[in-house]
């Protein structure tokens, strides 16, 4: 199905609301359309921290854009996921214009857009998005008030009973445990604000080594809220990718026995798309590849233990098996969002360790790490490659992969780095590399 927007075809969208449910004219359109076009290699795209069509429209058109040339023989769909995820708009992103909202003023201030997409995001809690707001503007000194907002940001991430999503916000699982409730939802909002802070002054080149000032606590404030915010959407996103997408592959796989599904996914998107396997139904076998890109789940969702804990192991632990072919990590040590604030706000309630700069910060990503930051860790037979040596070789034909993608990925200011800096032909060249796809 040909969009205006997309430079490839054919395509199809395919949105999920929070609970994972999908359109089903969409669906439907899929399911019928990919025999009708003869298709015989699926891609899938699931966007990140875009919260709109044409933001993750401009992902998949500007990512997909050199696929046809680079695989000029393959009969190859495509497939546009969208699921109600937000992120703040005073964040840059490579190759995307900068929002208008970038140019207001720096935190802690919450601009417009953001305070727009916390509304769309959370239905029903406009209230309490007011009075977040208004902390961040007024900054009163007293320790108690960062207490406060601390509570209203509890509040706001909430999950409403009875819903699902509860269920999928771990990466890990102790004795059958889902361990989700991290430290900085937990404990003390007054001291997770000073540390998100130090981190920020740290990553900006600021702070305390200009003049000595010591670092804002409500900037720290004004990141809670962020990661508060980017909890909830990893929660939504295992949701949708469990009770969604996996699903809907599953459907796929009924009503089109050959065609060859390959799930790429950035940041939540990633998550999303590792979650989908587990949510297929027994015996299928049509995921041909997964291609993670910077992905903002933990580094050890896939491991039957935890070095630091016997007892413990990954959420999706074994369901790299369900992929019949490779499961490819891309990341890079220049993604700030996931070095830094991913291991800060990961941290599970109970572990006592502070960050004191960066040194501290990346400490805690030995335990507390990210998939885009480092790779796949403590999962036996893990291959690792540079970006150009798994171009040159060709991924391995099953299991899990790492491949260092920082000779490209490496573009982005403070606080997300190189996050979303995916827009090279070198990572759609993995993509059909990975797939098999020619």
């Amino acid at each position: 199905m040909a969009d205006p927007a997309m430079r490839v075809t054919p395509y199809w969208e395919l949105a999920f609301d929070a609970d994972g449910d999908p359109a089903g004219r969409q669906r439907d359109r899929l399911l019928a359309g990919v025999t009708e076009r003869k298709v015989r290699d699926l891609v899938v795209f699931a966007h990140g921290w875009n919260n709109d069509r044409s933001g993750a429209t401009r992902l998949y058109d500007r990512f997909l854009a050199p696929v046809p040339r680079l695989a000029p023989a393959a009969r190859i769909g495509y497939v546009g996921v969208l699921w109600p995820a937000m992120r703040f708009s005073d964040e840059p992103i490579p190759d995307f214009p900068r929002a208008v909202a970038a140019e207001a003023p720096r935190r802690p201030v919450l601009d417009k857009d953001t305070r727009h997409a916390l509304l769309e995001s959370f239905p029903g809690r406009a209230i309490l998005v007011d009075q977040i707001a208004r902390l961040l503007e007024q900054q009163p000194p007293e320790g108690a008030e960062l207490e406060e907002f601390g509570r209203l940001v509890r509040l706001l991430v909430e999950v409403v009973a009875p819903g699902p999503q509860a269920l999928f916000a771990a990466d890990t699982v102790a004795e059958g445990v889902p361990q989700s409730e991290p430290a900085m939802l937990a404990g003390s909002s007054a001291s997770a604000c000073e540390e998100f802070a130090r981190a920020l002054a740290e990553l900006d080149g600021s702070g305390a080594r200009q003049g000595f000032r010591l670092p804002n606590p409500w900037e720290g404030a004004h990141e809670l809220l962020r990661q508060a915010t980017y909890y909830a959407m990893k929660r939504r996103a295992g949701t949708v990718g469990e009770r969604g997408l996996g699903r809907v592959v599953g459907q796929l796989a009924k009503a089109a026995p050959g065609v060859r599904v390959h799930l790429v996914g950035h940041s939540f998107g990633a998550r999303l798309v590792s979650f989908a396997l587990r949510g297929l139904p027994e015996g299928v076998r049509t995921v041909k590849s997964v291609t993670l890109l910077q992905g903002a789940f933990s580094h050890y969702a896939f491991a039957a233990r935890l070095p630091h804990d016997a007892r413990a192991g990954g959420v999706l632990q074994g369901q790299q098996n369900r992929v019949d072919g490779p499961l490819v990590c891309c990341h890079s040590r220049h993604d700030s969002a996931l070095g830094t604030m991913y291991p800060l706000a990961s941290r599970m309630a109970g572990d006592s360790r502070s960050v004191a700069g960066l040194d501290m910060g990346r400490a805690l990503g030995a335990k507390w790490g990210a998939m885009g930051y480092d790779g796949v860790q403590a999962v036996p037979g893990t291959r690792a490659y540079t970006l150009a040596e798994a171009l040159r070789a060709k991924p391995p034909g099953s299991g899990c992969v790492n491949v260092d993608a920082a000779a490209v990925v490496r573009r982005g200011g403070p606080p997300a780095g190189a996050h979303s800096d995916i827009l090279h032909e070198e990572l759609a060249r993995l993509v059909l590399a990975a797939g098999r796809i020619r």
